[in-house]
């Protein structure tokens, strides 16, 4: 095996759920191959460099081994080999993210309930 479509890779790789979450982050420039914008049918060969974006933060891996199936988690960590700038700016930024604590971006509870207007109502003196 000389390469693997990109999108099958990142897939098989855990990086992301399912093979349409990486074709849709390939066409919204969230990967990057060897500094290059990649498109979902993008070969991937080992010693490739890849930047890839997604909800569990910024990653820059060397691909390491070609894989078309999806395996166990274990299995899938061989596949790659994170950069140590890669892994100190993630170590940041959840270090940034638990100092921030549970309410930072968080969204709002929605509308208070009786209980709540209530004890707003006794803060403010109103009533």
């Amino acid at each position: 095996m000389d390469g693997v479509r990109i999108d099958k890779w990142l897939w098989a790789a855990r990086f992301f759920k399912t093979r349409e979450l990486a074709s849709k982050a390939c066409e919204m420039s969230r990967v990057d191959s060897n500094g290059l914008r990649a498109k979902p049918a993008r070969e991937v060969r080992v010693g490739d460099m890849l930047g890839i974006k997604n909800e569990g933060g910024d990653w820059e891996v060397e691909v390491v081994a070609l894989s078309q199936q999806r395996g166990s988690a274990a299995i899938a960590q061989t596949l790659y080999r994170e950069t140590e700038a890669s892994v100190e700016q993630r170590r940041k930024a959840a270090e940034e993210r638990r100092l921030l604590g549970p309410m930072a971006g968080a969204p709002s509870q929605g509308r208070p309930t009786k209980r709540d207007r209530r004890l707003i109502h006794s803060f403010s003196g109103k009533r």
